[in-house]
């Protein structure tokens, strides 16, 4: 039997495939969390191959009595960080839940993409391939490159993503289209262009454009979290004649304050484009709208968040509140239906998300849309731990997420919990401080926290967590609570 094209491997999947709760026999899921990202970018990311953690939130399909699950790491995870989740198993013992969870490890903690690990290593595949129903089999990645579709292609197995031929889309320029198509409105910018000459014409036509414009913000077409952004001040131009415009406009580029390293180079290789950045009003916010596309093109809503945002120019993702707020939150899952439906038409799968920017005029919102991305992202983890941790549910109307209760569920939520005090304290040792304070999530309390990427912190003193309550401000409270509880003294 000749061997199936990755088109082909997805033509398998069915509409339950993610149904771990309905179905009577559910899907083996082999859990790949390769991230697949441009590698000057990620090098910039602190601990980034303990990233792979934050995928284990998937653990808690084992929930499920039949379901079954291999999860592959770049190093062995620790037993404690293995346990901390599958404690969380609502009515399953742990050694029920460990018989059906197969671990696997290709023991190279290199910053390169997991996938390309694994394709190095042919009897690790066939050992992995060995343990699957690979008739009722799937791959989960959190990002899906050419890599990981030669490992869907030599596994022979389906991956649940978009396939990589489909990335344009999720690009800053590929945002942009979407969103035109979409009739969402979101802020003036240029096409993508490839040479420093003609970023610096694309930002002369801009600011000829937006004659009021005092900032701009350069950004690379495959940029993510923030690294690939950079603010251009504007302010201070001398527009008059157009040439001494375009001579100013190459020295403040020529000292653009890029996190990317080497962003020249990846101008040419990737191309970049500069957008209006959007200020004014009262107030500001970064909400975003969270989607999955399953097999047969249904979009569901998955969730809304406001994110927080720092690092040098405030574009970085360091965590999320959840819901969005009330003001623009229908406002936020219409996006969500319009873009994933768009996408779904395009042969897009699995989670996408779109971020945008609120600016309040008096009691007016302006909603702008700002990027799309094809993949799991860093408000996956928290979301998808909430359903899994308290059985409830998103309503589709309000956007609120209710328990089987009926409480009004919240969290605040991060990746970047960073603190030289952390250093040195280990896994045990955490769990025991919030152990003690009473402060680890209660299914019965509905709140309380739960951590992630656990291997970062003895090294890096940083750390992962979903801190949930009944409310916004238990939510808050819960993660004050926590954060102040870890830098006490221990």
């Amino acid at each position: 039997m000749s061997a199936l094209s990755f088109a082909e491997l997805q033509q398998r999947l069915s509409a339950d495939v993610d149904d771990v709760d309905g179905s009577p026999a559910p899907w083996d899921v082999l859990v790949v969390p390769s991230l697949n990202l441009d590698a000057q970018q990620i090098a910039l990311v602190q601990g980034v191959h303990h990233y792979e953690e934050r995928q284990l939130f998937e653990l808690i399909r084992l929930r499920q009595p039949k379901a079954r699950m291999v999860f592959v790491t770049s190093k062995l995870l620790p037993e404690l960080v293995v346990d901390a989740v599958l404690e969380l198993l609502p009515g399953v013992p742990i050694s029920h839940a460990r018989h059906r969870l197969k671990l696997f490890d290709t023991d190279d903690a290199s910053p390169r993409p997991l996938a390309a690990k694994l394709l190095e290593r042919p009897r690790l595949l066939q050992r992995i391939r060995q343990v699957l129903n690979l008739d009722r089999s799937y791959i989960s990645c959190f990002n899906v490159g050419e890599l990981e579709r030669q490992l869907s292609e030599t596994l022979q197995v389906p991956l649940l993503g978009t396939d990589p031929a489909l990335a344009y889309w999720g690009s800053k320029a590929g945002s942009r289209e979407l969103f035109s198509r979409c009739g969402l409105t979101h802020p003036a910018g240029s096409e993508l262009v490839h040479s420093f000459s003609d970023l610096v014409e694309a930002c002369a036509e801009l600011v000829e454009r937006e004659s009021e414009l005092q900032r701009a913000v350069v950004k690379l077409n495959e940029g993510f979290s923030g690294e690939g952004n950079a603010p251009l001040e504007l302010a201070g131009l001398e527009r008059s004649h157009a040439a001494g415009l375009r001579q100013q406009l190459s020295e403040r580029l020529e000292q653009l304050p890029m996190p990317a390293a080497g962003w020249r180079e990846l101008l040419v290789s990737q191309g970049a484009l500069v957008e209006a950045w959007l200020s004014g009003g009262e107030e500001l916010s970064s909400p975003s709208v969270q989607g999955m596309i399953h097999p047969g093109g249904h979009v569901e809503v998955l969730s809304t968040h406001e994110q927080l945002l720092g690092g040098p120019s405030g574009q970085t993702y360091l965590g999320c509140q959840f819901p969005a707020r009330d003001h623009y939150r229908c406002e936020l899952q219409r996006w969500g239906l319009a873009v994933g439906a768009e996408l779904a038409k395009l042969g897009a799968l699995d989670h996408f998300s779109v971020d945008g920017l609120a600016r309040r005029f008096g009691e007016q919102w302006d909603l702008q849309a700002i990027e799309v991305n094809l993949r799991k992202g860093g408000t996956t983890h928290p979301m998808q731990a909430l359903r899994y941790l308290s059985n409830g549910r998103l309503c589709q109307d309000s956007g609120r997420f209710l328990s089987p209760t009926g409480s009004e569920l919240h969290y605040k939520a991060t990746d970047n919990f960073t603190n030289p005090r952390l250093r040195g304290l280990l896994p045990m040792d955490l769990i025991d401080l919030v152990a003690g304070a009473g402060l680890h999530y209660d299914a019965l309390g509905e709140s309380g926290s739960v951590f992630h990427l656990l291997g970062c912190l003895s090294e890096h003193g940083k750390l992962g967590m979903t801190c949930i309550g009944r409310s916004a401000q238990e939510a808050e409270q819960v993660y004050a609570r926590t954060k102040a509880r870890l830098l006490g003294d221990h």
